[in-house]
């Protein structure tokens, strides 16, 4: 499983570019992020480099996070279907998936649903389907 870095942070102008300030001064690098909002405050979730590292910078700049695990399945294509494909399987297997994404494989530009479940025996289940699950971007 992959470590995600998960912050609330202010939803007001500068808000995100200041958590990416705290990241890039010390010298972490964002794989990829995601940012939502609601009216008063704006969930960030972020994979990166070396996520001990930046939770312990972000909580010194006065940030409350937390590391999450989450799945990133190698989607292998780029095909329409593929992440449904994915997301029937699991929806068969009776899985609740929280909330997933899209990003991509650096090495070999092939897209990576990554997506949070609490079930621990879903990591199996997919390996069992088939699918590669990554460790790191």
């Amino acid at each position: 499983m992959l470590k995600q870095i998960s912050l609330f942070t202010a939803n007001t102008n500068g808000a995100l570019g200041r958590v990416t300030d705290v990241l890039a001064k010390a010298n972490i690098n964002i794989y990829t992020i995601l940012a939502n909002d609601s009216a008063e405050f704006g969930i960030l979730r972020m994979i990166v480099d070396d996520s001990e590292k930046a939770q312990e910078e972000l909580v010194k700049a006065g940030y409350q996070c937390r590391i999450d695990k989450v799945l990133a399945i190698d989607m292998a294509s780029d095909q329409p279907g593929t992440l449904n494909k994915i997301l029937s399987n699991l929806s068969r297997a009776n899985v609740f998936v929280k909330y997933c994404y899209i990003s991509f494989d650096r090495e070999t530009s092939s897209p990576i649903a990554v997506l949070k479940t609490d079930e621990p025996e879903t990591e199996t289940f997919l390996k069992g389907k088939g699918y590669r699950l990554l460790d790191r971007f």
